[in-house]
């Protein structure tokens, strides 16, 4: 079967294309895929990767402001992670993690995202590394610990990872 892969920003995604991805996101998430979520994952390049049946697997990458040593710096933030679930395990999510970390790699000083548990096994064997400092985000009532997110937010390329990330802020999950 033939596998394409697709990049492309948000607004030049067709209205079909988008009704995809969530699709897919809201059955590889189970339903918790919120609308809140699903904003998080627009606003920035997306991967899309088809087979005969359709929409395979889904990635995206947005831009975050984040404060790292002392200075705020252009991140790419993943979001939207999914593979359909009769093609898991087959190499779909690593082709669309190549390509998202060639747009960090390329756009952003680092990549960061907040995985799973069954997520992070990805993303670790693809040099992922989890951040070992403090998690905050610039609240609107200034600068928040997130310790529900510690050990779960990973960054690439390597980046000294024990100091304090803050992210910028937004509705719903923070990260």
């Amino acid at each position: 079967m033939a596998i394409t892969v697709r990049t492309a920003h948000t607004a030049d995604l067709t209205p079909a294309e988008l009704r995809a991805v969530r699709e897919l996101l809201d059955d590889s998430f189970d339903g918790d895929f919120g609308d809140e979520d699903w904003d998080h994952t627009l606003g920035g390049v997306h991967v899309l990767v088809s087979d005969g049946r359709g929409l395979a697997g889904h990635g995206a990458v947005v831009m975050r402001r984040v404060r790292y040593r002392g200075r705020w710096v252009r991140t790419g933030y993943v979001e939207g992670v999914a593979v359909r679930r009769e093609v898991r395990r087959a190499g779909i999510g690593g082709r669309v993690m190549a390509v998202l970390e060639g747009v960090v790699a390329r756009a952003y000083a680092f990549g960061a995202l907040s995985a799973t548990e069954d997520g992070a096994r990805l993303y670790e064997a693809r040099g992922w590394r989890v951040w070992g400092g403090r998690i905050c985000a610039l609240g609107p009532d200034g600068v928040v610990r997130l310790r529900e997110e510690e050990g779960a937010v990973h960054v690439w390329p390597a980046v000294e990872v024990d100091t304090e990330l803050v992210f910028d802020w937004r509705d719903g999950d923070v990260l």
